[in-house]
């Protein structure tokens, strides 16, 4: 990774955390490679992005074969698509469990073995999971959405000891609030509560979190895995 321009792939990049970091690592000087079940409304220069959904295995692996054919390798992949579900766990339908675990668990997975086979050929690679702050907050209310991101906790623990021996490190971040379309579509002093209970007492940024997902993606990093870093002071 030193000696080459990084290939990245991002997922969820249409939008939010995701679509910052695809400009970030542009202006990094990456290359920039992400997906997400919607095209994108703009064009952005020197980037390509694949109409993928994460959960559906087929697509993750002609991505994957695509991305094989034209770079022939994958040095990082960050992992931030996902989706939320509230309300009270009495009232949750199985239809509601399901379609958050199918992108927020399933998809890690997939996406995750695909492109640990190109990683696994260089003995080298990056991957960057999402969790979230709502697993230690233990939220009322999210109890879908707390348990898939706390599933991404075990997952990111056991692949950093599984893909050690290829040189593949794997850690997670957890974000706090930050001002996406999730959050916009809470109620606001739900939101201002979390904030609240927060050590550091203010909303996260999107700085906040390509702060952290620059840390477990640099060279120097290759001895740090297996860890979660929660935003806020969790």
């Amino acid at each position: 990774m030193e000696s080459q321009t990084a290939v990245t792939l991002i997922t969820g990049a249409s939008k939010g955390i995701g679509r910052f970091l695809v400009g970030h690592y542009l202006r990094q000087g990456h290359i920039v490679i992400g997906c997400s079940r919607h095209p994108l409304t703009e064009e952005i220069a020197g980037y390509q992005h694949f109409c993928v959904d994460v959960s559906d295995e087929s697509a993750v692996r002609k991505m994957m074969g695509e991305i094989r054919q034209q770079h022939g390798r994958l040095d990082h992949l960050i992992n931030n698509a996902g989706m939320a579900a509230t309300g009270h766990f009495m009232l949750t339908s199985a239809e509601t469990v399901l379609r958050v675990y199918q992108t927020n668990v399933v998809g890690t997975i997939l996406v995750s073995r695909e492109a640990t086979k190109l990683m696994k050929k260089a003995q080298r690679g990056r991957i960057v999971n999402f969790s979230s702050a709502a697993v230690p907050l233990k939220l009322a209310g999210e109890s879908i959405y707390a348990s898939s991101k706390a599933a991404i906790v075990g997952l990111t623990e056991v692949l950093a000891r599984e893909l050690a021996p290829f040189g593949i490190t794997v850690n997670a971040v957890g974000p706090t609030p930050i001002e996406t379309d999730l959050i916009l579509a809470m109620p606001a002093d739900k939101v201002q509560a979390v904030v609240d209970s927060q050590p550091v007492r203010r909303p996260g940024t999107f700085a906040d979190v390509s702060n952290v997902v620059d840390f477990f993606l640099r060279p120097e990093s290759d001895f740090i895995t297996g860890q979660v870093i929660y935003l806020g002071g969790f």
